[in-house]
Order: structure tokens, then C-alpha cells, then sequence
């Protein structure tokens, strides 16, 4: 015994399954927010010590590009103290931390370095 369906039953998933799969695929393909953004800097570290040379590190989840004092960063997926913490674990001491032009406060920069 088969079942069969009306005509426009079947065109109708068939456009829906199509509709799925191109939203998904789409998904799949588009560029992070980052990048779509052209990797704007989100994050500004100021280092204690400087670097010997201009460095490129990935800390806390995000491509750090570092030269003298400074360090810059596109924006991440982590809270800004964990960010300043994986930084500070591979360049020393952070001196000032910003994210999105805000200022780490004070206690948080200190917990960032301890």
C-alpha cells in the first residue's frame, strides 16, 4: 500500500527543506562579528614592561598584536578580566586595561596582575 501526497503538499517541503538548509549553510559560512567588523580594536592593554619587539600573542581567546607599551585586540567571546588575566600571563604586568573604551577599575586590574 503507498501513501501518496497532493502535489502541492510535496512542493511545499520541498521549498521548506530548501529553505533550511540554505538558512543553515548560510550560518555556517558567515563571518564572525569580528571579522565582518574588520577586526576593530575592542581591547587596549598597556604593559608594564615593553616588548623587546613587535609580538603577536593569542591571550584569552583573542590575537593580541603587541609593540613597545601597547597590546591590541579585537573584541572576544571572554569577560574582559579573564582576557587581561591570559594576557598578563604570558607579557607581565598590565598597567592599564581597557575594553571598548572603558578602563578595568582598579580592583579589577589588581586581580588582573595577581
Amino acid at each position: 500500500m503507498t501513501i501518496t501526497l497532493p502535489r502541492s503538499v510535496n512542493i511545499g517541503a520541498i521549498v521548506a527543506a530548501f529553505a533550511y538548509t540554505s538558512l543553515t549553510f548560510g550560518a555556517a559560512v558567515a563571518p564572525a562579528p569580528a571579522e565582518a567588523a574588520g577586526n576593530q580594536v575592542f581591547y587596549t592593554a598597556q604593559l608594564a614592561k615593553p616588548v623587546e619587539k613587535a609580538t603577536t600573542t593569542v591571550a584569552g581567546g583573542v590575537v593580541w598584536n603587541c609593540k613597545g607599551d601597547t597590546c591590541i585586540a579585537a573584541k572576544g567571546a571572554s569577560r574582559p578580566l579573564r582576557v587581561c588575566r591570559e594576557l598578563q600571563k604570558e607579557h607581565g604586568e598590565i598597567a592599564g586595561f581597557t575594553a571598548k573604551g572603558e578602563e578595568l577599575a582598579a580592583d579589577n586590574l589588581a586581580k588582573c596582575n595577581g
